[in-house]
């Protein structure tokens, strides 16, 4: 059923979350209201997957080992906050960044789609309207996605070498619920079926469930999620996928 719900976000020119100048008590108020929006539907994408709600009922933090992916979403949501660099156990050596603002109606909202506190294992479908779904897939993918490409010259036709070119596209969830939300979102909305994976738990892990595309449809899921330029993206996963639909289309490869 598609989502007839209209929404907007207008901030004010205050920082979102900011504190009270010197000698006042007053908060900062940020104004609200309705319309669905590409870029807010992207952010959706990416708060499914790398957000929290924090337990205050007022908190969003987004999280993400790529810096340039944080100032997408903060220009996506006309944020001003710093981007802070972490580390999640005090002994990797790779730093990770996080983003935390606070708005009791936008973290409401969030609540009322289908985003809630501890949601890696219970999160299920997402009200987003059809129209806007590819642009919540391209966050979905930046988020917790990825492309993986590699060269295969093992494939021999009449005694000769043939150098071909793989291509896999994960989304990845800890939630069974909502992967198979998911993938049936993305067949019906893109018409593309991928393969719906479960991957065996370490330890005492709840394990992983992935949608996996391989080249024929890793193509097809390109060209409808990038349909065109200047979209909120990750820039690298973005390039990646442009490169090889260019290399598809210019050089006529032969899909096995």
């Amino acid at each position: 059923m598609a989502i007839h719900a209209r929404l907007k976000i207008v901030w004010s020119h205050d920082h979102v979350g900011s504190t009270p100048t010197s000698g006042t008590m007053a908060k900062p108020r940020l104004p609200f209201k309705a319309v669905w929006t590409k870029d807010l539907a992207y952010t959706v994408g990416l708060l499914v997957t790398d957000g929290c709600l924090s337990k205050d009922r007022r908190h969003i933090i987004m999280r993400s080992s790529d810096r340039d992916l944080l100032k997408t979403f903060c220009l996506c949501l006309k944020l001003n906050n710093k981007i802070a660099k972490t580390y999640d156990n005090g002994l990797e050596k790779r730093p990770s960044y996080r983003v935390q603002f606070g708005n009791t109606q936008f973290y409401n909202w969030l609540i009322s789609i289908g985003i809630t506190p501890a949601k890696s294992l219970t999160i299920g479908p997402i009200k987003i309207p059809d129209e806007f779904f590819i642009d919540f897939l391209r966050g979905h993918l930046d988020g917790d996605g990825s492309i993986f490409t590699y060269q295969d010259n093992y494939n021999i036709y009449k005694g000769k070498r043939y150098l071909n070119t793989r291509i896999y596209t994960k989304f990845i969830s800890a939630s069974e619920k909502h992967i198979k939300w998911l993938h049936k979102m993305i067949k019906k909305q893109l018409g593309i079926q991928g393969a719906l994976l479960r991957k065996k738990p370490i330890d005492n892990s709840a394990g992983i469930w992935e949608i996996k595309f391989a080249k024929y449809e890793s193509l097809k899921l390109f060209s409808q999620i990038y349909y065109k330029d200047n979209l909120p993206s990750l820039w690298r996963k973005e390039e990646k996928a442009r490169n090889f639909l260019s290399r598809v289309i210019n050089q006529k490869l032969i899909y096995i």
